[in-house]
């Protein structure tokens, strides 16, 4: 499929989570009584709005987020006496928990929607066969074997000598038996058939000493990779239980990777990345942009398990990170709450625009020099 497929399906995919996510703060805002007064998809200039009784719905410019207004959630905007009960202040302790819970919350069950969806529409690889992802040119400084006799990367291996080569169900051993058979012939022209598009092809070639790890090993000069030929599928209710084991699994993961993220490191690693001349690595934080760009990529390669795990981290991690205890962060808010309730006091909000606009800065710059790396050093691509 082309490129554009992958953007189109990834940014339809974000517009869902962010609905999703504002929705689980206006539907519980909704059912406990609190006046809603904004609905907004993305920032910036209003494009379009609609007022239904209280509320006004809207698209903005700036497609990276979007937000709910709560009557008064605006230390700046103190409500009348009219207007008091209807707000989010006027509500116990709980309410305001479960409405400021539920965005964050939504993230992780879209993560275990989007691997049901996986588990049981797409299906876990389970068969493996060897595929050319690359072909040397040349070999201890003589053309290859494989580039002499037209070797190409998407070529499947499916024998050689006319042996079938057989699948197997642990990628990392795929082509083991090639391997083994092209180390042994050293010298010898051996036959090698390949699937290419709807043809099958023999090509003759022989395999020549080439040093790999300070070691001689017989090779035709070609990157091995792994191509499924068989998926696991299964039933909605098994898949919704495999799609909750993943999600705690990879929220586990998540959690570990955050001080590579955030740490000292990473942001040194970003500032040298940003002022100096360092290329990037796959391992590298990314935007909007760039996992827009990787889901780009997946689709190209019909790598739809890549595209799903991406959806699923980037959910993740959102959720994760809206739960920090920080403010603006929802996180932040539920922070303040269990600090009312254990010292049953109810704190000024305004003594903590401070330290609001200091972790909203921090956030904002970062994205910033994120995303000016996914558009002037893209991350190299995972399937090349």
């Amino acid at each position: 499929m082309p490129v554009w497929v992958g953007y189109v399906l990834f940014f339809l995919a974000i517009l869902v989570v962010v609905l999703v996510h504002e929705s689980g703060h206006f539907v519980f805002a909704k059912a406990f009584g609190i006046k809603v007064e904004e609905f907004f998809v993305g920032f910036g200039p209003r494009l379009w709005s609609i007022r239904r009784g209280e509320t006004e719905y809207g698209l903005k410019a700036l497609p990276f987020g979007g937000y709910v207004r709560i009557a008064g959630m605006n230390p700046f905007q103190p409500p009348t006496r009219e207007e008091y009960p209807r707000t989010f202040g006027a509500k116990p302790a709980w309410q305001r928990a479960t409405v400021i819970a539920a965005g964050p919350i939504t993230h992780f069950v879209m993560a275990i929607l989007f691997l049901t969806l996986f588990f049981t529409a797409i299906g876990v690889q389970t068969r493996f066969v060897p595929t050319v992802e690359g072909v040397e040119p040349t070999l201890e400084g003589k053309p290859s074997p494989a580039a002499m006799v037209g070797l190409r990367p998407g070529d499947v291996i499916v024998a050689v000598d006319g042996a079938a080569i057989r699948p197997t169900d642990q990628p990392e051993q795929t082509g083991n038996d090639f391997r083994d058979y092209t180390q042994a012939h050293v010298g010898q022209p051996i036959e090698v058939t390949v699937r290419r598009g709807g043809r099958t092809l023999t090509l003759r070639a022989t395999p020549v000493l080439s040093k790999v790890d300070g070691k001689e090993v017989g090779r035709l000069g070609i990157l091995l990779g792994a191509r499924s030929t068989a998926r696991d599928r299964v039933d909605p209710a098994t898949a919704l239980g495999r799609g909750v084991i993943q999600t705690g699994q990879t929220t586990k993961d998540v959690v570990l990777q955050l001080g590579h993220v955030f740490g000292p490191a990473a942001l040194k690693r970003l500032g040298q990345l940003v002022l100096g001349s360092a290329q990037r690595r796959v391992t590298d934080p990314t935007s909007i942009i760039g996992a827009g760009q990787l889901a780009g990529e997946a689709v190209r390669a019909g790598a739809w398990d890549f595209l799903f795990g991406l959806l699923v981290v980037f959910n993740v991690f959102v959720g994760i990170l809206n739960l920090v205890p920080l403010p603006p962060l929802d996180g932040g808010h539920l922070a303040v709450l269990a600090y009312e309730k254990v010292r049953r006091h109810r704190p000024d909000p305004r003594k903590l625009i401070p330290l609001t606009t200091v972790v909203a800065g921090f956030i904002i710059l970062y994205a910033v020099a994120v995303s000016y790396l996914d558009i002037v050093k893209p991350l190299p691509s995972p399937f090349r």
